[in-house]
């Protein structure tokens, strides 16, 4: 009794975990739509150059002057050879650290770029949430972290759905279609209607100056 319990428990657990409805959203489109994300990405980008910029810089004052050092080295005698030696290491030790300070595994540049997405991810997990609870799915994947999708039908991708609730939805193809199908204008009206409209307002026109004669 007991061994038949058990196998119906199993069948029962298996049976409700491959019921669960899977979805999958990528959450990195997502991400890529939000107007406000792509601004201040769009400042860190540039403080990030600025800072490669001067990595370059001091990269070739460094060069500058190791090859001074190394073309005046033999006239350079006792301290004088040794404060040259040590400006020329000391300038490639604050290039290594400032490398590492900003571009590091924990560097400022990493540090800023997860603190600049904390707020973004807190609301689309959030939008996340809800779409799941509304469409009752049991397993959500960010097609975006590392997993690799060789086929998605369309109806598990919820990534639109989360990009609605978001209130950043994009125009729809269809309707960019058909606001730039051939022959109409921007206000809906037919090129041929506007030249049929145009010829009668001028042969209205031509009357009237005939009967004024």
């Amino acid at each position: 009794m007991k061994k038949i319990a058990l196998i119906v428990t199993i069948i029962f657990t298996a049976t409700h975990i491959y019921a669960q409805k899977i979805g999958v959203v990528d959450t990195n489109y997502v991400l890529s739509k939000l107007p406000q994300y792509k601004e201040a990405e769009s400042r860190l980008n540039t403080q990030v150059t600025q800072w490669q910029a001067d990595i370059q810089r001091l990269q070739a004052e460094y060069e500058r002057k190791r090859e001074a050092f190394e073309n005046e080295k033999v006239l350079l005698v006792g301290d004088q050879l040794k404060l040259r030696e040590k400006e020329v290491v000391d300038m490639e030790t604050n290039i290594r650290n400032t490398i590492g300070a900003r571009f590091g595994t924990n560097g400022e540049v990493n540090q800023l770029r997860s603190n600049l997405t904390k707020p973004y991810q807190d609301q689309i997990w959030n939008a996340i949430k809800t779409v799941s609870t509304k469409n009752n799915l049991g397993i959500v994947l960010d097609k975006s972290n590392n997993i690799s999708v060789i086929f998605l039908d369309k109806k598990y991708d919820y990534t639109e759905a989360v990009l609605n609730l978001l209130g950043k939805t994009l125009p729809k193809a269809e309707e960019t279609k058909n606001n730039n199908r051939p022959g109409v204008n921007n206000k809906g009206q037919s090129a041929t209607g506007a030249k049929i409209k145009g010829a009668s307002q001028r042969k209205s026109a031509s009357s009237e100056t005939t009967e004024l004669k």
